[in-house]
């Protein structure tokens, strides 16, 4: 409380300064105050709720696999067993989209798009939602959605003071878009994020060395200029290299090496997968 008290006086006394010069209006210096205040003591049951909202606008945008479709079908089988994060439940979402994308929000929507189901088998699947709801553990995306309140990317977000939750206007929506899709991570929190990825193969008993082919494959593509936050993330550069480089040093110290074959193959872009060999870890159940 005391640090927020500091940010008000310091406010303000940006104000009287902007005032006397002249060059601010009193009353939008104000709101930008008051937001600065709002985006540190939101609560995360109302983080949850507001991208909650957005989440569900844009599953009514987007062009969502049915529970029978076969994407969904595989998906459904990758992440068997894996239900909550830090006590948040996750739910999983597949959407058709030649994109090469996946993401998790913390409300616990996870969504994985078909062409990176395509891409990869899946235990390099597991591997980037792993990644993704490593994000949702480290609060990364949470403190996303603080920051774009201060830098007041999301205007006048907040309904009102107190725990209320208001319904979000559409440009609002899109603003909270922008700022959870497009959010580039910085590099410690990619690479916390990678930990975290490796250890939730490791704690499921698929080799995590799964990750670093997952990243391969996707740094193999990036190349293009995607603009999309997975594709940023894994872009053509040295530190993805690095960031390999870390998996393969985690995996060597913990005794594994890079699977001997694909444990899976997929047939086309019906999310269908063809059983291979064997390796010593298993297959995702």
């Amino acid at each position: 409380m005391k640090r927020i008290y500091t940010v008000v006086v310091a406010v303000l006394i940006s104000m009287f300064a902007a005032s006397t010069a002249g060059a601010q209006d009193w009353g939008r210096l104000l709101q930008a105050g008051v937001k600065t205040v709002q985006s540190m003591t939101i609560s995360d049951a109302q983080v949850q709720g507001y991208v909650h909202q957005y989440i569900n606008n844009l599953d009514a945008k987007s062009q969502v696999a049915p529970a029978d479709n076969p994407y969904t079908v595989r998906l459904n089988r990758i992440v068997k067993g894996v239900t909550q994060v830090d006590g948040i439940p996750l739910n999983f979402k597949v959407y058709i989209t030649q994109d090469v994308n996946a993401f998790a929000c913390a409300d616990g929507s996870v969504r994985v798009y078909s062409g990176l189901m395509d891409l990869m088998n899946d235990q390099e699947v597991l591997g980037v939602i792993g990644h993704e709801v490593g994000h949702v553990a480290n609060k990364d995306t949470k403190n996303a959605f603080k920051e774009a309140l201060r830098t007041s990317a999301l205007r006048d977000v907040l309904g009102s003071a107190g725990g209320t939750i208001g319904m979000l206007s559409d440009s609002q929506l899109g603003a909270i878009g922008e700022a959870l899709l497009s959010k580039g991570y910085s590099r410690k929190q990619e690479t916390n994020a990678d930990t975290y990825g490796y250890n939730f193969l490791k704690a499921r008993g698929i080799n995590p060395m799964y990750m670093a082919t997952a990243f391969k494959k996707l740094g193999s593509i990036s190349g293009g200029g995607s603009s999309n936050a997975l594709m940023q993330a894994f872009s053509d550069h040295p530190d993805t290299n690095k960031r390999i480089r870390n998996i393969e040093k985690m995996g060597k110290k913990d005794g594994y090496s890079y699977p001997t074959a694909t444990a899976t193959k997929n047939t086309g872009k019906t999310g269908t997968v063809k059983k291979l060999n064997n390796v010593s870890t298993g297959n995702v159940e």
